[in-house]
């Protein structure tokens, strides 16, 4: 199925510009996503994103280790930020999303590297850990649109994400792939002192596919638009796999696209929590799979085991 990305019609009918100044004036109390940590960043102030006016990222490269609605033949354009608005203490990315590994860029650069992906034959523009530079991605986008970008984009986020936020990106993002990482509220609490998290994400995700609805794919079997889940199996089962499952199934559709992720292992600070000091086992992952399956989720990405020494 061909289908122009979203936000050619927004930088043609002049809607992308409002969106632009929407998002711009959030930062001047910065209430961008659930923090609300009403900062400054236009002047430097930074809230727990550690982040102020302009966007830091880390790396960018056509990424091959994505979904393979994603990655097609050429890879996806991923570009990954720096900093994070959620933390959580056993981050795979500790460096970046914690201890800011990266460097700041400026809008007409960021446009530069959204540029490159493309002219590297990359299916998309995948903005990973987004929710505290949407401003930033917004302006960025405009530029590089105006400059002969053409393919879709992902918000590749952790689920922390405000609904009113996400409004500024209708008609902007073609494709959104958040996590949904706990159904506990507890558990969000100890893992990233977020405690309304299983909340948000909930309201978040319907507000997605509301904009977007269920994963669409062209031809070649290459995403175009819609909404993909992503879900981390942890050990003894505390993200919750069946309820969230359940709630995918129920609240947006049996159709959702979804990958049950079997790569957590202990990172950062995640021997803060004991129960989070060991990796999932083979039974945990297989658990996962079954509890998807008879909650109704059919389309489930191909499960990729990791293997190690026990």
């Amino acid at each position: 199925m061909a289908l122009e990305p979203r936000y050619r019609g927004a930088l043609e009918n002049g809607s992308l510009e409002k969106k632009i100044n929407q998002a711009g004036k959030l930062m001047e109390a910065c209430v961008l996503c659930p923090r609300n940590c009403r900062v400054n960043r236009l002047e430097g102030e930074t809230g727990v994103c550690n982040t102020g006016q302009r966007a830091w990222i880390s790396s960018f490269n056509a990424h091959f280790g994505e979904e393979a609605p994603l990655v097609g033949r050429n890879g996806s354009g991923t570009i990954f930020f720096t900093h994070c608005n959620l933390l959580c203490i056993f981050c795979q990315n500790f460096d970046i999303s914690h201890e800011g590994h990266g460097q700041k860029v400026t809008d007409e650069q960021l446009a530069g590297v959204m540029l490159s992906l493309q002219k590297q034959g990359c299916h998309n523009i995948n903005f990973v850990t987004p929710s505290h530079v949407v401003p930033q991605i917004l302006s960025s986008v405009a530029i590089a649109a105006r400059n002969g970008l053409t393919i879709p984009l992902v918000y590749n986020s952790g689920g922390y994400d405000s609904v009113e936020t996400l409004k500024l990106l209708e008609g902007i993002i073609d494709i959104y792939m958040p996590d949904f990482k706990f159904w506990e509220a507890d558990i969000s609490r100890q893992a990233c002192d977020a405690e309304d998290y299983p909340e948000i994400a909930r309201k978040a995700l319907r507000e997605m596919h509301r904009q977007v609805g269920d994963l669409v794919t062209d031809a070649d079997g290459i995403a175009v638009r819609g909404v993909l889940v992503r879900h981390l199996v942890l050990p003894n089962d505390m993200a919750g796999t069946r309820e969230v499952m359940r709630f995918i199934a129920a609240e947006l559709s049996t159709n959702t696209y979804v990958n049950i992720m079997a790569q957590y292992r202990p990172c950062g600070r995640a021997a803060e929590m004991p129960e989070l000091a060991t990796r999932p086992s083979p039974d945990d992952l297989d658990s996962a799979v079954r509890a998807a399956k008879e909650e109704g989720i059919l389309r489930l990405d191909k499960p990729r085991r990791t293997f190690v020494l026990w």
